[in-house]
């Protein structure tokens, strides 16, 4: 591959490296002399740039008003050649026809170290000094002197223009080998541009009245009696945990809005899902105008809403929810600028990142259907089942049992105050299970609560001494009983007889090794 370096012909380079000198020359002193008489010639060549410019702006001022002058004795050609007419007179009108508002008559102030030894004269004065020097030229007694005035002013135009002609070409010339080089001066902002996107003012939304709370010196007394507080219905919350009460709903509880737990798109969010699949023009502007929707939140809400739709039956929509909350995922993944970076490469034809993206689509939607078909199956086979977590006391040890303890009705210590005062906090039905005996009608109010209320009530039992571990007694007159014993049994023996082979070996060892020192 052959590369052309021809582009960088342009760059002036004052301190080459590569430079060979004489050998009597000192190198250094050789650079620091090309490097200034490189700028020598520079400032020399822009100043004298600037003082071309500044001469054409005032040749061409100049030629405006000889054009006048010529103007104004052609005008008044017939009273030139009357009878008597003076010819000092007759210039001196044409030269204040000519003159103009007094404001013009000033000529432009020159560039900074242009002209700056001589002031530059009005052009009133520079007209004066023309006609002088044409009156100079046709002499006291010319034959024609209207006519003679008339080519001397004439012959003043062509010169200047003449001027004008070669101050052009020395301008040109000038500017082209200024161009030929390429220095730090050269170096500007070609272009730019920047677009700030103003989001539209939103309608404040009316902020959620919060109910009042009474201030306490001892908060964590609420923590402790949680069992004993009512709801909005005035029922405690373990109430729904009684034996004989019937299981409630769960489609008729009122979920909290505020709840991390209950992720739901918002309506910024559905709006976004609502757009076709693929349009990323439409996907782009509607970002555009509305920034927060790329919040996590909101990838997590669109998730939602697909595995909803799937669940309903609405694959389409699923998919487009889908496809939408990665979307808002890749963008945000991206960094400060994954917006732009993400859409530029999606709508790139033939490039990886949409190979990538719709795969990543494809393969999540499916777990989603997968995840839903297998969902709706087991409802289908069990449409009464309720998945909720639950907790549940059992002895780890099966030589042990949980006995429950019911502290007695009239304490005498302090120990079984507390106790009883743990004891009566409780809901009818979980007092009824204690009272019982039964773990197995224990569980089953414990099953009924949810798993914050059922470990707050199994640590209120450990604490008020309601729980206890006892090992477990065998009846050694029934059957079930002696093969109990004899299986204990067994088991002690075969433990005996390991510990002695592994005496034994402990003792052949020693006497190896007595052995080795003898």
């Amino acid at each position: 591959m052959v590369v052309n370096y021809s582009k960088w012909d342009a760059l002036e380079l004052s301190d080459d490296s590569d430079i060979e000198v004489h050998p009597n020359v000192d190198k250094r002193s050789f650079i620091r002399a090309k490097q200034n008489q490189i700028h020598q010639q520079r400032f020399e060549r822009r100043h004298q740039i600037e003082t071309l410019k500044y001469e054409r702006i005032i040749n061409d001022g100049l030629l405006q008003r000889i054009d006048k002058l010529l103007a104004s004795l052609q005008e008044h050609a017939q009273q030139a050649t009357a009878p008597g007419q003076n010819s000092d007179e007759f210039m001196m009108h044409a030269l204040m026809d000519c003159a103009g508002d007094g404001a013009d008559d000033v000529p432009p102030k020159p560039p900074q170290g242009v002209h700056t030894q001589t002031e530059q004269p009005r052009y009133s004065v520079m007209m004066a000094s023309l006609v002088d020097q044409v009156k100079k030229d046709v002499g006291d007694t010319p034959p024609d002197w209207f006519q003679s005035y008339l080519k001397g002013v004439e012959g003043h135009k062509s010169k200047v223009e003449n001027l004008q002609s070669e101050l052009k070409q020395k301008l040109a010339d000038l500017e082209k080998e200024e161009a030929k080089k390429i220095t730090s001066d050269s170096i500007h902002t070609g272009f730019s541009v920047s677009s700030v996107s103003k989001e539209k003012e939103k309608p404040k939304v009316a902020e959620k009245p919060r109910p009042e709370t009474v201030e306490v010196l001892n908060p964590g007394s609420l923590k402790r009696d949680s069992l004993k507080r009512l709801d909005s219905a005035g029922q405690s919350s373990g109430a729904e945990a009684d034996v004989e009460d019937e299981i409630k709903d769960p489609s008729k509880v009122l979920e909290d809005d505020d709840d991390e737990e209950h992720i739901k798109p918002s309506e910024l969010g559905k709006a976004f899902a609502k757009i076709k699949m693929g349009d990323y023009k439409k996907c782009l502007q509607f970002i555009s105008e509305n920034h927060e929707v790329v919040k996590e939140r909101e990838t997590d809400g669109l998730l939602v809403e697909g595995f909803n739709a799937q669940m309903d039956g609405k694959s389409d929509y699923a998919k487009n929810c889908v496809h939408q909350a990665l979307l808002l995922q890749y963008c945000r993944s991206l960094g400060r600028d994954g917006v732009g970076l993400f859409f530029k490469r999606i709508t790139t034809p033939g490039h990886q990142a949409q190979k990538v993206f719709l795969d990543d689509v494809n393969d999540t939607y499916n777990r989603i259907r997968t995840r839903s078909a297998e969902l709706a199956k087991e409802k289908a086979a069990n449409p009464n089942a309720r998945e909720t977590e639950q907790i549940q006391l059992h002895a780890v040890d099966p030589n042990t049992s949980i006995h429950i303890n019911i502290p007695s009705p009239s304490p005498t210590e302090e120990v079984e105050i507390k106790a009883l005062e743990t004891f009566d906090s409780f809901p009818p039905g979980l007092q009824r299970a204690l009272e019982s005996g039964e773990l197995d009608k224990v569980n089953e109010v414990l099953g009924k609560m949810s798993v914050e209320e059922a470990e707050e009530v199994v640590e209120k039992l450990g604490e008020g001494g309601m729980l206890s571990v006892e090992e477990g007694v065998i009846d050694g007159t029934t059957e079930e009983g002696r093969e109990k014993l004899k299986g204990l049994e067994e088991k002690a023996r075969a433990e005996r007889l390991a510990e002695e082979a592994v005496g034994q070996t402990a003792g052949l060892n020693e006497v190896e090794v007595a052995d080795v020192d003898d």
